[in-house]
């Protein structure tokens, strides 16, 4: 799957997980053009992983777990571009199935409450692999779960229908076929060229009836979740209080949840704070704010949990734009914006290292790493008016015009989330010393994404991404070209930043096919470096992530790499 996003914001020919095993490198985090020293925590005690691991025996039997959100969505399918949304996984992770899961250290098995086996039968010109499926798995409408639902997800999620609005095709368009075994419960995926992060598809999984048709894929889950297969069971929506509220199913075949029920609700971001601190939620995810962070900390009975994981920050720019399409105007704002100094707002007083993300696949703290920003990353006012010069933006008083046109970008940002704000007015700051205007437009925080960033309604704006343990499958849709569909129209998917290249993809898809670790870590880099050079995503820092959590709660927290069991979620005896 694709990386996700949030709006503050995954032997030969086995998968390359190993090649970002969160390797918490002082080194590396040392040499990342840090311009006055990493601050905050040493990288040496970054955790790889801080979920309060108990044993369920040690994990009381019932009680509520109330979760905030900070936006509510509507699109419950998490394969469509506009379900692709952190808050969309959180709960869809207690429901759906996942073929495989990560460990603390980046390391894939199957999920065998899924999958009893999975291997591949051959490895010469054509990659097999054969899954088995644990035949006792169904969905809650008591349908077995077989190998006719990963063939329909395969067929809707391969690009070769352009009315199926995917976040990502990466993997499913390199398979060939997808067949019955031996029986229903054993898949065979033949693939047509390797694919070495094969353990990344499938997860999560939606029912052939889902896939079946672009209407279904697209509109089905709507407002609407009417199939799960999950240790929890969907109970209920409610717009008015903006809650998803989930409870135990009694019918799942693996351990039975010890929480009785999840109640997720959304807030605005500035707000949720406050209900934690006040006793109305018992978890939310912290955004990188340090009065968040440390009223969070200061509440009775709570601590905030804190790991190091595949989320970075950023800042897109819309290459569809009329102001940005100019790739010269990229470069002059990317290198008119000091993102040392942006770092250093977010971050301050967060305990982590102040530390700029200089690649868009490998972090920091990962094995892999590269410095590949270039000029690109350096903050050069002067070198980017040389630029604005060259493009033919002259300054005519405070800002540049060209052909009678003003260089003012529209700012997007979602309402009630500060850090955005502050971010967004520090870049206004800066580029008005090169000459280029930036206004701020605030938008309902559950329209952000779906009616502004993903139709491409804006010209700059900053969130996260949140990624898996596979780099580069997981991030391949938001920097792949765009697909034509039939009407000769273009779609961009997963890459709201609407720039790429057939150059990129190639050296992507070279990446994924990579069998050999060295190799893809090689080709990985080159794609970022060219990446770099289009400036799509100007990437800022690893995020943190922080996780308020009540300290009687237990199997939660901030994971890291780490796939939660939400059937082991609980209070502690």
């Amino acid at each position: 799957m694709t990386s996700i996003r949030r709006p503050d914001a995954f032997p030969v020919p086995l998968s390359r997980a190993v090649l970002v095993l969160v390797l918490l490198l002082p080194p590396i985090l040392a040499g990342c053009g840090d311009r006055d020293g990493a601050q905050g925590r040493p990288a040496s005690a970054v955790r790889a992983y801080d979920v309060n691991p108990v044993a369920r025996d040690r994990v009381a039997d019932g009680g509520v777990l109330r979760w905030g959100l900070n936006e509510y969505p509507s699109n419950w399918n998490l394969n469509h571009v506009d379900g692709n949304l952190a808050t969309v996984k959180k709960v869809v992770d207690a429901l759906m199935p996942s073929p495989f899961r990560s460990d603390a250290k980046g390391q894939i098995s199957p999920d065998t409450d899924y999958l009893t086996r999975a291997r591949v039968t051959s490895a010469g010109s054509r990659q097999v692999v054969t899954l088995t499926l644990d035949p006792r798995a169904r969905w809650s409408d008591g349908t077995p779960i077989t190998w006719e639902d990963y063939r329909a997800q395969w067929q809707a999620m391969s690009g070769r229908d352009g009315e199926y609005r995917v976040a990502s095709t990466t993997g499913y368009q390199d398979i060939e076929k997808v067949t019955r075994g031996e029986d229903d419960h054993q898949v065979v995926v033949t693939f047509a060229k390797p694919f070495g992060d094969w353990q990344s598809l499938f997860t999560p999984l939606y029912p052939r009836t889902t896939n079946a048709t672009p209407g279904a894929f697209n509109g089905a889950w709507l407002n609407r979740i009417p199939v799960t297969a999950g240790p929890f069971r969907f109970v209920s929506f409610d717009p008015t209080a903006k809650t998803v509220t989930l409870a135990r199913d009694d019918r799942w075949w693996g351990d039975r949840a010890k929480l009785d029920r999840i109640i997720y609700r959304s807030l605005e971001s500035d707000a949720l704070v406050g209900a934690f601190s006040n006793g109305e939620l018992d978890t939310f995810d912290i955004a990188p704010s340090a009065p968040d962070y440390a009223r969070a900390k200061a509440t009775p009975g709570a601590i905030v949990r804190q790991a190091a994981g595949p989320d970075f920050r950023h800042i897109t720019m819309n290459g569809e734009s009329a102001l940005l399409s100019d790739v010269r105007v990229r470069r002059a704002v990317a290198m008119g914006i000091d993102r040392q100094a942006i770092a250093q707002s977010d971050l301050q007083g967060l305990d982590w290292p102040i530390v700029l993300l200089n690649n868009h696949f490998f972090m920091n703290t990962q094995e892999g790493y590269r410095d590949n920003a270039g000029e690109i990353g350096r903050y050069d006012p002067a070198r980017a008016a040389r630029e604005l010069d060259a493009a033919g933006w002259r300054l005519e008083g405070r800002t540049r015009r060209k052909d009678g046109r003003e260089l003012t970008l529209r700012f997007v940002l979602p309402s009630g989330l500060q850090l955005t704000k502050s971010e967004a007015e520090l870049v206004q700051d800066m580029l008005a010393r090169i000459g280029v205007g930036v206004t701020l437009q605030s938008v309902p925080t559950d329209d952000y994404f779906t009616r502004y960033i993903i139709p491409g309604n804006y010209d700059i704006t900053a969130f996260a991404y949140a990624g898996t343990p596979f780099p580069v499958s997981s991030a391949y849709g938001q920097y792949a070209d765009a697909v034509r569909r039939a009407d000769g129209t273009r779609q961009w998917n997963a890459n709201l930043g609407r720039i790429g290249s057939p150059r990129i993809d190639a050296a992507m898809n070279r990446a994924t096919a990579d069998l050999d670790d060295a190799e893809a870590v090689a080709d990985t880099n080159a794609a970022d470096r060219l990446i770099w050079q289009a400036v799509n995503v100007v990437t800022l820092y690893q995020r943190p992530q922080n996780v308020a959590v009540k300290d009687t709660l237990a199997n939660f927290g901030a994971r890291g790499f780490h796939n939660l069991r939400y059937q082991d979620i609980g209070y502690l005896r």
